[in-house]
């Protein structure tokens, strides 16, 4: 059996989708599971049943600091190993994005499972382009950011859920390989032209003020999103590469549309 963990989360969720739509038993795990689901709580080590899971399609709980994330990584492996997975797929970060603020758990866990002894597939996840839509900033005459004329190898999150339902599907086909899922490069210039509006470049210390100044951002938050800024704004997470189409056996969702429509979905109603 295949279990996603995080599945009440929108990677996981897209991703169970998938393995059903390829009529395939699959059991989601969540700390706060819903109906059918299996209770895991990374923080809480006593709660975690693996049992009859042959693969285990592991989903980054990254919305912590580092410390925690693999704390909580490592608990769920040590389970795996425990209750007898045969084989884990891993969604970490692309390789463009070794110098992120959040890159060191993904390669600290991506080390952690490669010396555990079970079969492992590492998938090197792009960024979303959901996200960059979304990193823009609304103003009465367009739109804002820190990105400059950078561009993002974005990726549709729909196309990695469909990737690691590829490889949950038939591990041993993937065992011992790390795929970078990236996709094309989009600019927020390119966005706003796509929305009708201008696009204005603020520079890196107004943005990182800016996060700063926003109550609702946990601490390791404003860091983490200056790092994607200047990695995008200064042409660090550009590259292409064919492993995402290769696996789908397809052309990848096109990232501009769908970043374009995560704008278009945070624009205040006063400026529609």
């Amino acid at each position: 059996m295949i279990m996603v963990t995080g599945a009440t989360g929108q990677l996981a969720s897209r991703t169970l989708q998938e393995l059903a739509e390829r009529h395939l038993p699959a059991l989601g795990g969540s700390r706060s599971p819903a109906e059918g689901q299996r209770l895991l709580d990374f923080d809480d080590a006593t709660s975690l049943d693996l049992t009859g899971v042959s693969t285990l399609v592991l989903v980054s709980a990254g919305y912590a600091e580092d410390d925690q994330v693999i704390t909580r990584h490592r608990t769920a492996l040590d389970a795996a190993v425990r209750d007898g997975v045969s084989h884990m797929v891993y969604t970490s970060l692309t390789g463009d994005g070794d110098h992120l603020g959040f890159a060191l758990a993904h390669r600290a866990t991506e080390q952690l499972i490669k010396a555990s002894g079970l079969g492992w597939t590492v998938l090197r996840n792009g960024l979303y382009a959901e996200l960059f839509g979304a990193l823009l900033t609304w103003t009465d005459d367009g739109v804002e950011s820190a990105f400059g004329d950078g561009a993002l190898a974005a990726v549709a999150r729909a196309d990695l859920a469909a990737a690691a339902a590829v490889v949950a599907s038939d591990p041993t086909a993937h065992v011992g390989r790390t795929y970078d899922l990236v996709g094309e490069p989009i600019t927020a210039a390119g966005i706003a032209e796509s929305l009708g509006v201008t696009h204005r470049t603020m520079g890196l210390g107004e943005y990182r003020s800016r996060l700063l100044a926003d109550d609702t951002l946990l601490p390791f938050q404003p860091p983490m999103l200056a790092s994607i800024a200047t990695g995008v704004r200064h042409g660090f997470l550009s590259t292409t590469g064919p492993d995402l189409a290769r696996l789908l056996g397809r052309p990848l969702t096109d990232p501009l549309t769908v970043a374009t429509d995560a704008a278009a979905a945070m624009r205040p109603l006063s400026t529609r």
